[in-house]
Formats: structure tokens, C-alpha cells, sequence
């Protein structure tokens, strides 16, 4: 497993899984400001800067022009992928003013997994991941912690929920009617399953110190 970290300029709400030695680390664009701050040393600086100008000092610096079809964090996705990292981390990814940010983000989720890696978006006290035909077992951080599943593509078929308040078995999830918003893990560990489709899933955390 090779991991990569990538501090976009959302909110960030706090580092919870610091990067260590062999780690790939990003910043794309103003998520610069995040790893200055946490002490960190990106990689790789990449963006089109609209939201700051690139540090002078910076030894490894990409300028993306602002007409594009990628958005930083989405081709700082594609970097890592390039590195060969099949873990994405990605802080300061959602909040802000920009929901649209945040939309496309659980998106790239979806990109990265039919790539065969797996990303993380953390939010705030909440983490989001994408599963694709395929089963992820969650391990419950606060009790009745909230759980939510989303279907992301025209729908999702066979979701099965084992260990929530509100089981599901065989379900259809739709992206026009919102079942899976809002569930609460039960059980010391959950799984999520979908036999057919891809949902965006996510789950609590506990409030960090």
C-alpha cells in the first residue's frame, strides 16, 4: 500500500492520519496554507493559483492553467495515481462556500476507485469513501454513530446494510430518493455492501482533542 495525502483548500478541520516516510504528499494550491501550518512538506505544489500565489522557495512546483476540465484536487488525483499510490487522503476537501467543491470531490472518489485505489474525504468529524460492486466493513468510532449511503449513478442494486438501526437487505438505492441518509452504526463493526452500482458511503468520527 502506498499512501498519498493531498490538502486541498476547503476547510480543514483538523489532521487526524499524519503523513510519514515514504508517503506522498500534495498540496494543491491554497492547501498549501494547511501543510505550512501542520508542519508538513509537500512533494508536490500543484494548482492553477486563484487562491494564493506559489511560495518563492518551493522546489517542486506545477502552475495548471485556470481554463481546465481538472480541478486541483483532481489533478493532484491523477499525480498520485502517477506515483502509484493506491490510498488517497484528502484533507481541506469539503466546507467552504463551495458546495459544488465538495460534490465534485465525492465524485473523484468514483474516479480513483474504478483505478483501482480507494480515497478518503475527511470532513468535519465525518469521513467519506466510494464503494463500486463490492462489500467495506466499518468499524463504529462513537456510539450511534451516523452512517449515510448515496447512490452515485442511475442506481444502485442488491445493498445490503448489516449492523445499523435500520438494516437493509437487497435494496434498490436510487439517486433520487435519499433511503440511506441518516443511519446510525449499532454493532462494534458494520458492513456496507452493493452488488451491482456504486454508492458514496460515510460515517462518524470521534471529535478530535
Amino acid at each position: 500500500m502506498k499512501r498519498c495525502f493531498i490538502f486541498a483548500a476547503g476547510t480543514f478541520y483538523g489532521l487526524r492520519e499524519r503523513p510519514a516516510s515514504g508517503d506522498f504528499v500534495i498540496a494543491a494550491d491554497a492547501g498549501y496554507r494547511i501543510c505550512r501550518k501542520e508542519g508538513i512538506q509537500p512533494d508536490l505544489l500543484l494548482g492553477d493559483f486563484d487562491s494564493m500565489e506559489p511560495p518563492a522557495d518551493c522546489a517542486v512546483l506545477c502552475r495548471l492553467p485556470v481554463e481546465k476540465d481538472d480541478t486541483d484536487t483532481l489533478a493532484a488525483l491523477k499525480a498520485g495515481l502517477e506515483q502509484k499510490c493506491d490510498t488517497f487522503y484528502i484533507y481541506g476537501g469539503t466546507g467552504g462556500k463551495r458546495l459544488d467543491h465538495t460534490l465534485a470531490n465525492l465524485q473523484s472518489l468514483l474516479f480513483l476507485r474504478r483505478r483501482g485505489a480507494r480515497g478518503f474525504l475527511w470532513g468535519d468529524d465525518f469521513i467519506w469513501t466510494v464503494i463500486e460492486d463490492e462489500a467495506l466493513t466499518i468499524c463504529r468510532r462513537v456510539e450511534w454513530g451516523l452512517f449515510s449511503a448515496f447512490c452515485l449513478g442511475d442506481r444502485a442494486e442488491g445493498v445490503d446494510e448489516e449492523g445499523f438501526q435500520y438494516p437493509l437487505k437487497n435494496a434498490v438505492l436510487t439517486p433520487d430518493f435519499p433511503l440511506g441518509v441518516s443511519n446510525h452504526i449499532l454493532k462494534p463493526s458494520a458492513r456496507i455492501s452493493v452488488r451491482k452500482g456504486a454508492l458514496a458511503v460515510g460515517w462518524e468520527l470521534a471529535p478530535l482533542d
